[in-house]
């Protein structure tokens, strides 16, 4: 079953499908050490990497497994980051989701916002049930925007990762659509 790729607005966002255009911005995002020091990949050193993830992204959306979405300023249409739900399961109504924002733009509410917008599609759209998260217990950040959105912290990890050569623990989060609280 196929998932299309919605377009999605928010007061100050636009989430849309990725397309070719993105790639120089994409890549200076998933290069930069400082936004990805607390993910469990390394930062990109090869430029084709962002065509090959602007490709998986498609090939996502066309086996049905989920969407992420580019999000841009509506103000400039500058790009500044992507959002997803992944690991859709339609037998139970579940997916994952996940985030990266440029470091020039945290602070501001824009992963609080994109997610919000993401999560009404997921509940109100596609009716999922239930949608899960995942960050390292050291990026307190992230927590912070999944409590905004209003997902409850499950459960430890323990040294579930490798990040940057050291083990790492992670908090696992979840969000019922009967907990769903539109802003």
């Amino acid at each position: 079953m196929s998932l299309p790729t919605p377009t999605l607005p928010s007061a100050r966002l636009r989430l849309r499908p990725f397309d070719d255009t993105d790639a120089s911005d994409l890549f200076a995002l998933q290069s930069n050490p400082y936004v990805l020091r607390y993910w469990d990949a390394p930062p990109w050193s090869e430029p084709q990497r962002s065509e090959r993830f602007i490709a998986a992204c498609r090939q996502m959306a066309a086996d049905g497994t989920g969407a992420r979405l580019a999000v841009d300023h509506v103000s400039d249409g500058a790009f500044i980051g992507w959002c997803s739900l992944s690991n859709w399961n339609p037998d139970y109504r579940s997916a994952s989701l996940g985030y990266c924002f440029d470091d020039a733009v945290w602070g501001k509410g824009y992963a609080t916002e994109a997610g919000h917008a993401l999560l009404r599609w997921a509940f109100d759209t596609i009716d999922l049930n239930r949608v899960h998260a995942a960050t390292d217990t050291r990026n307190l950040a992230c927590a912070r925007v999944l409590e905004k959105l209003g997902f409850l912290r499950e459960g430890t990890l323990r040294e579930d990762c490798v990040v940057n050569g050291d083990v790492s623990d992670s908090w696992v989060y979840g969000l019922l659509k009967r907990e769903w609280r539109p802003l």
